[in-house]
């Protein structure tokens, strides 16, 4: 980034020049220079309404492209200099463009102001993040529905209150975060609606009075419609806050995975391991295998979090139309996009590397008497009204406490004092796959319903 001093494009009606101290306050090229090639894109489009209108000439556009043409050249090379003093992408590729093709270059900020400029620049490059992040997600998806295939039949315990409930198929558990994943691709495709209106037309805050067709810069850049009021076309910043709470919702999703991926591989739990490529050691400790992108996931989450109450609170006091505070969009919602995209890419890729251990995870199911709800079944099956099969099986629990064993290692005559109902098809009931598999229907999860999960989800991909 050169320091080079260069006069502002705007300074003509000021006196004195811009403080140093001032220029690095207010400068957002450190930053904002992602943008280039969408403020490219949309200026080119501009450019071409522009000649179509006769308001500047076709040998004008024709510079124009040219112009672009180099710089974008020159920036996909390392080569171009972004200016301090032009404080951001915008201006230094006006002055770069004005420099390369004189008054061609002077005439291409007809009809509109920075304010729709960047605001167009900024749904552009949203547009475009949000389309690789919904295919990120698809990756991530199949990355569990391929785990999920595997392990339909692999019986772990269900928890409630981090307490042992009932036995579920490691399949059926690793499908409840597609359905998340789900959720989260048809938000952001929602979202992606609205980001997708052109800004580009409103000008300054009130639109221009040149003869524009705003519609036919909208087609060129693949929007579905245009902001249909200028004052909030330039100061509506909802699409990135909305795109923020999306990203919000995903992190969040993922934070709970990781959580369980965490316990999961603690020797205490031992149901799984990950790879080696996705966990460090200890400085001191030389045992130590520490589950490091999990719990940076969950620590990045809290990140995301507060990106979105920041972009929330940026814009709670700001009168129409467009404020310089709005330039305090564009560090959280770039951070945003990259720790989104990063976090979608590494989970589906560490998925895969799990190395489920079904062994503890059915020694664990065996703990915590996870079918008593089925023995409950059972005998509301023969005919006992659910309250009382419930105060049986309490009472059951409690003898097997005492026993030191489960309920499926107790006797026929054992549970039978608990309810003359019970017979010896009792086995098959407390069985981890007999439970499992009762569960019979669609959401539920035995084995065949996970398979058929599989199909579907696989189906929606």
């Amino acid at each position: 980034m050169s320091n080079s001093v260069t006069p502002q494009l705007w300074s003509g009606r000021f006196t004195e020049p811009v403080s140093e101290r001032v220029k690095r306050y207010t400068a957002s090229i450190s930053f904002d220079y992602r943008l280039a090639e969408f403020d490219i894109q949309g200026s080119l489009a501009h450019a071409n309404m522009l000649a179509h209108q006769a308001i500047i000439s076709q040998q004008d556009l024709a510079d124009i492209q040219r112009g672009m043409s180099e710089i974008l050249a020159d920036i996909h090379a390392g080569q171009f200099e972004w200016l301090l003093d032009l404080e951001d992408v915008h201006l230094n590729i006006e002055k770069a463009l004005t420099t390369k093709v004189g008054d061609a270059g002077k005439r291409l900020h007809t009809g509109r102001s920075r304010n729709d400029q960047v605001a167009t620049d900024i749904r552009l490059y949203l547009r475009h993040n949000i389309d690789g992040i919904l295919q990120l997600i698809r990756a991530a998806q199949t990355a569990l529905l391929d785990l999920a295939e595997t392990h339909a039949d692999t019986v772990m315990p269900g928890f409630t209150h981090l307490q042992v409930a009932q036995p579920v198929s490691f399949g059926h558990h690793l499908l409840a975060y597609f359905e998340m994943l789900k959720r989260d691709a048809e938000r952001l495709t929602d979202c992606r609606r609205r980001v997708n209106r052109l800004p580009l037309g409103a000008a300054a805050l009130a639109g221009t009075s040149y003869p524009i067709d705003r519609e036919m810069v909208a087609r060129e850049l693949g929007f579905d419609g245009v902001c249909e009021n200028s004052l909030d076309a330039v100061s509506d910043r909802d699409f990135a806050i909305e795109f923020t709470a999306c990203a919000s919702l995903i992190m969040t999703h993922f934070s709970r995975m990781s959580e369980e991926l965490i316990l999961w591989m603690n020797p205490r739990f031992g149901f799984i391991d990950l790879a080696d490529r996705f966990c460090t050691g200890s400085s001191i400790m030389p045992q130590k295998k520490n589950p490091d992108v999990p719990e940076l996931i969950r620590g990045k989450t809290g990140r995301i979090n507060g990106h979105l109450v920041g972009l929330l609170t940026l814009m709670k006091g700001q009168p129409l139309a467009y404020n310089k505070d709005n330039q305090e969009d564009k560090e959280p919602l770039f951070d945003t996009v990259d720790t989104l995209i990063d976090t979608l890419a590494i989970v589906a890729e560490m998925l895969p590397g799990i190395r489920v251990k079904p062994e503890a995870m059915r020694n664990a199911a065996l703990q915590g008497y996870a079918t008593a709800t089925d023995l409950a079944d059972y005998l509301v099956k023969k005919g006992l009204p659910f309250r009382d099969a419930h105060e049986a099986v309490a009472l059951a629990v409690r003898h097997a406490e005492t026993q030191g064993c489960d309920l499926a290692d107790l006797p026929l005559v054992s549970l039978q004092q608990f309810s003359s109902l019970i017979a010896d098809d009792i086995y098959e009931v407390l069985s981890l796959e007999g439970s499992m598999n009762s569960r019979n229907h669609i959401g539920g999860t035995a084995p065949a319903q996970v398979r058929a999960a599989v199909a579907r989800g696989r189906a929606q991909l």
